[in-house]
């Protein structure tokens, strides 16, 4: 993965928020790159292996591991684009680094040190989600403990702030301070209108903002944007309420190229 690449082009990471099976992560990313291509967009495919910061005990975290990787390594060489996914224990980031192009930092475990150093080990590019509850400026530290291990190949990503409890509000000043630390800055369109825990044990959202704050975003110069997409939302096992279609996410990328 070129890192100087993202700095100059517009990419796109994208897909369902979780593994669920192999069919949906292939069916998903194969339409979304036939639509990134048509617009001229970089593509990156995302899905975790394991949502371990999911709200109730009960709820669907992924395969895990070992099939995760096994699937997001299909991915990578059937459609040949790079994939990412997140960890959220230091340990894993050895485990991921053969497959993974780019290593995700939850945003819950942005301040997590360890973390932060042991992703920042592999020379792998690191994409650290901005905490729910830092401020653009804050995400400093979080890049200086990356650059402790002399890689400074980072990605910031915007995903919206808390605002008080259970909602969260986009303030796009954080975008300007982050792209003045001289990394490529990320807009997460979808998680930036979720409800945190608002839906008695699993979060919510509301899909219909996802285009406008994309549009603010573009506005502001960001180098990427984030979207969780999946064939049928409504039926996803996790993230729904947030999580686009492929009609709607052909749309935003037409008006951002617009």
């Amino acid at each position: 993965m070129d890192y100087e690449k993202l700095k100059k082009e517009k990419f796109i990471i994208a897909g369902p928020c979780v593994i669920e099976s192999e069919e949906i992560c292939f069916l998903t990313c194969e339409n979304i790159l036939k639509i990134c291509e048509k617009y001229n967009f970089l593509y990156i495919f995302k899905s975790s292996f394991d949502k371990a910061n999911r709200t109730s005990i009960n709820s669907f975290r992924g395969p895990g591991l070992s099939k995760g990787l096994k699937i997001l390594n299909k991915i990578k060489e059937k459609f040949k684009v790079p994939v990412t996914t997140d960890i959220h224990e230091s340990w894993q980031a050895e485990e991921v680094k053969e497959i993974i192009d780019i290593i995700q930092i939850p945003a819950f475990l942005s301040r997590q040190t360890d973390l932060l150093i042991s992703a920042g080990k592999t020379g792998k590019i690191v994409n650290i989600k901005k905490g729910q509850f830092l401020s653009g400026k804050d995400m400093y530290f979080a890049c200086e403990k990356v650059k402790s291990t002399k890689n400074s190949k980072i990605i910031l990503t915007e995903r919206g702030t808390f605002f008080g409890y259970g909602n969260l509000v986009v303030d796009f000043r954080n975008i300007v301070d982050m792209k003045e630390f001289g990394f490529p800055v990320v807009f997460d369109a979808t998680h930036s209108v979720q409800k945190p825990g608002a839906l008695s044990g699993k979060s919510g959202g509301d899909k219909k903002y996802v285009p406008y704050l994309t549009l603010c975003a573009n506005a502001c110069g960001v180098n990427g944007f984030f979207f969780e997409v999946h064939p049928e939302p409504d039926k996803a096992l996790s993230d729904g309420p947030n999580m686009i279609d492929f009609k709607t996410f052909e749309k935003i990328l037409e008006k951002i190229k617009d």
